[in-house]
């Protein structure tokens, strides 16, 4: 409403999901272009919309390849990110493998960070690095895939996989506990907590 607003405050809404399906708004403005009707004012406003949160929600939930089997990993996904359950399993395995403490967050790098500056997952795993077979440059071009598919198929989470089988001794998790974090919410809720709870209803509704 006042000049220049949206461009010096546009980042600053502490609210970043909308709609029915909860859609993340910096999730629909990057798929804006795929979007097949014309958008009469912002993403943000179109999320509120039936088509759109129906449009961008799905596309959140389904519109990408993953290596799940059950779909509470792919519920999981929609709440903390895609790949987030795959990734909060890596880092599971990671910090058996390295005695660390991680936060199964799903996040495993830092965009843009220096090759000097480590998150919690790519620090343990630069401990291992004798282990694995793998200098730190390799370390982080592996962990730069960690938010496609292909991650999966990179030496790294196998060699990882195989150090952490011997220290496990129980499946590990494969849906992140994630605390959610919303000015919307007002209990302590988790990701495990939602994709468990969308999934009861899932099953419900095939029953039915």
């Amino acid at each position: 409403m006042c000049r220049w607003g949206a461009r010096l405050f546009a980042g600053k809404n502490p609210v970043q999901t909308g709609g029915a399906m909860q859609v993340g708004i910096p999730f629909a403005e990057r798929q804006a272009r795929s979007y097949p009707w014309p958008v009469p004012g912002s993403i943000r406003n179109e999320v509120f919309t039936r088509r759109g949160v129906l449009y961008f929600g799905t596309l959140h939930l389904i519109g990408y390849t993953t290596p799940y089997i059950q779909k509470v990993h792919r519920f999981a996904d929609s709440n903390a990110g895609w790949y987030a359950s795959r990734n909060a399993a890596f880092q599971k395995a990671v910090a058996l493998a390295s005695g660390s403490t991680l936060a199964l967050d799903g996040d495993l790098l830092d965009p843009g960070a220096p090759m000097d500056e480590h998150v919690q997952t790519e620090r343990a795993l630069r401990r291992l690095a004798p282990q694995l077979g793998m200098d730190g440059r390799t370390i982080r071009r592996a962990l730069e895939q960690g938010d496609r598919l292909q991650f999966s198929d990179r030496a790294l989470h196998a060699k990882l996989f195989a150090l952490a089988q011997a220290s496990a001794c129980k499946p590990l998790p494969r849906v992140p506990g994630i605390r959610l974090d919303s000015p919307k919410i007002t209990r302590a809720l988790t990701t495990q907590w939602f994709a468990n709870r969308v999934d009861a209803r899932y099953r419900q509704c095939l029953q039915r």
